[in-house]
């Protein structure tokens, strides 16, 4: 694992002239923020040592370098998921090459379901923490010390500094951002509406199927985390409208405007 690491880091090394200290992972219906990249270098995931292949419709499957607000960042323009067939290791693969890369700061964006009642389609969710639902942890098995500490605390998963930064500039843009708890299950089913009403319980305002695994390896990094969640459909026992992923798709253009506006102004300032 460690040469795989290295290998596809020194291959990308070689792709710009400045290694970025900030990543950002685009989910679901949101890899247009990257026509807010300047001098970008596409590179297909297919090209990249080691790096497997997104197979899921809106992800697009390259690895973007360029600048944003001035400042040298990496991309991805789609990621991998566990329901693809994928291991955690392959899932959160991309994260331990950002720190190899020198990567400091990472953001990471997602499509979701919303089940608090508060919320509604094209809200964008902060999150504040997570709630880990996958079968597998990407840190189980043989504890590379290199890669970061046999037992890391995820007291503070999601960097509150960042969270604040956030919050600032919403207020300065007039954003509507909502807060909450992500849950992160393995899909690729939507959720049944006692599902989403367990979920609802157990402490969780939006569900996805994506992100968790991330934000682990990189808090494992020492890496600092900035999550969004974009609120594509709603559920409960009372919401029967079956979901699709076409409509997720469509749903998360509506965030997009503030997607952008915030992503773009906290890169500016981190």
């Amino acid at each position: 694992m460690l040469e795989k690491i290295k290998e596809t880091a020194d291959f990308l090394r070689k792709q710009a002239p400045e290694m970025p200290k900030i990543a950002i992972i685009l989910g679901t219906g949101l890899g247009s923020l990257v026509d807010y990249i300047d001098d970008k270098k596409f590179i297909p995931y297919a090209s990249i040592p080691n790096f497997p292949v997104s197979t899921v419709q809106g992800h697009s499957g390259n690895l973007i370098f360029g600048r944003m607000g001035g400042k040298p960042v990496i991309a991805m323009q789609g990621r991998f998921h566990y329901y693809e067939g994928y291991d955690m290791k392959t899932v959160t693969f991309p994260v331990r090459v950002f720190k190899e890369l020198g990567v400091e700061t990472l953001f990471v964006s997602n499509a979701a379901g919303g089940m608090n009642k508060e919320f509604k389609v094209g809200d964008v969710m902060i999150i504040t923490d997570h709630i880990n639902l996958f079968p597998e942890n990407p840190l189980r098995g043989h504890n590379y010390d290199e890669l970061g500490p046999r037992f890391p605390a995820m007291t503070e998963a999601y960097s509150h500094k960042l969270i604040k930064l956030a919050d600032a500039i919403g207020d300065e843009k007039g954003l509507r951002l909502m807060h909450g708890v992500y849950v992160g299950t393995t899909g690729p089913t939507f959720e049944t509406p006692a599902e989403y009403e367990y979920f609802r319980v157990i402490g969780g305002d939006a569900v996805g199927m994506s992100t968790v695994p991330e934000v682990i390896v990189a808090n494992h990094a020492g890496m600092r985390v900035f999550g969004l969640s974009v609120i594509t459909d709603l559920g409960g026992k009372d919401i029967l409208v079956a979901p699709s992923h076409e409509e997720v798709q469509q749903a998360a253009v509506l965030a997009q405007p503030t997607v952008e506006a915030l992503v773009q102004a906290m890169v500016e300032r981190c």
